[in-house]
């Protein structure tokens, strides 16, 4: 009897993880990492390969955002300098300019909701030059010292299996991370209001410090109206895309008082990554 309550129970195990697949490109359904948690029950309802290294493309913005409010109040003012030749050529970006003057929330705002790789090296450098004013500080060096709070930060949220060598999450050789790794990170996140309210707005007209105004729309399609993906629980928080990372996506759910954190990485169509988070909230929220 016993025997036969094991196997019933592996079997349906089994038939919820194809479920949890299913619709999901091939290549996917063989390599996306993903995990499914509960905040309040601390209970994690869905793991897979969630111990893999992968490349944290611009999820990685989550960790620069937390380390800059950390460190910078949100009304604190930088002006964009030449840190901007330092963004990736081709990269996304919030469309930012050198002598534009924005707050760090503005900046954040910008970094989080259009992925600006632009406002990520401003973010970067400013909090670096805030932090240790040293007028022969290189651009590259800020960042650097950027990346070593980073860094720093992620150990004491316990990411213990980590390593960020850039604010932007641009495909490195020394930058890694993993989906368990992630949800500490996200589960932060999502403890700083101005993370949580940022990365839950669709869309946001922002006027700068200096006066120039721009409309951003967050690239999280779970907040779109328009979107087939929209969900009216979704409450963030941030996609990344790149060659190595593939299509990553950490979101969150509020629905009946409980908060849930899907995380799907290393997917291959932009698709799977909203086909993989709605089926697991369907199926364990």
């Amino acid at each position: 009897m016993k025997k036969s309550i094991l196997i019933l129970a592996a079997l349906t195990a089994a038939v919820v993880f194809a479920s949890i697949f299913y619709g999901i490109s091939n290549y996917s359904r063989a390599n996306a990492k993903a995990v499914f948690y509960c905040v309040e029950s601390d209970e994690m309802l869905f793991s897979s390969k969630a111990d893999e290294r992968i490349a944290p493309a611009s999820l990685t913005k989550l960790l620069a955002a937390s380390v800059a409010l950390y460190y910078i109040d949100p009304d604190e003012v930088f002006t964009v300098g030449s840190e901007q030749e330092l963004v990736p050529k081709g990269s996304s970006v919030c469309l930012i300019l050198p002598g534009h003057r924005l707050t760090l929330c503005d900046l954040i705002t910008g970094m989080l909701m259009a992925s600006g790789n632009d406002a990520a090296y401003t973010v970067a450098v400013g909090t670096a030059r805030a932090l240790d004013p040293d007028a022969s500080m290189t651009d590259m060096e800020a960042v650097e010292k950027f990346c070593g709070l980073m860094n720093d930060f992620a150990k004491e949220l316990g990411m213990s299996n980590s390593h960020f060598t850039t604010p932007d999450g641009s495909d490195d050789d020394g930058q890694y991370t993993t989906v368990s790794d992630l949800l500490m990170l996200a589960k932060y996140a999502l403890s700083v209001p101005e993370i949580c309210e940022i990365a839950g707005t669709y869309r946001k007209y922002v006027v700068f410090e200096s006066g120039e105004n721009i409309t951003w729309t967050n690239s999280n399609k779970l907040l779109c109206p328009e979107s087939r993906f929209y969900s009216e629980y979704a409450v963030g928080l941030k996609t990344g895309t790149t060659s190595r990372a593939g299509n990553c996506l950490i979101a969150a759910f509020k629905k009946d008082g409980k908060t849930y954190i899907s995380i799907a990485a290393g997917c291959f169509m932009d698709m799977d990554r909203y086909e993989l988070t709605l089926k697991n909230f369907s199926v364990y929220a």
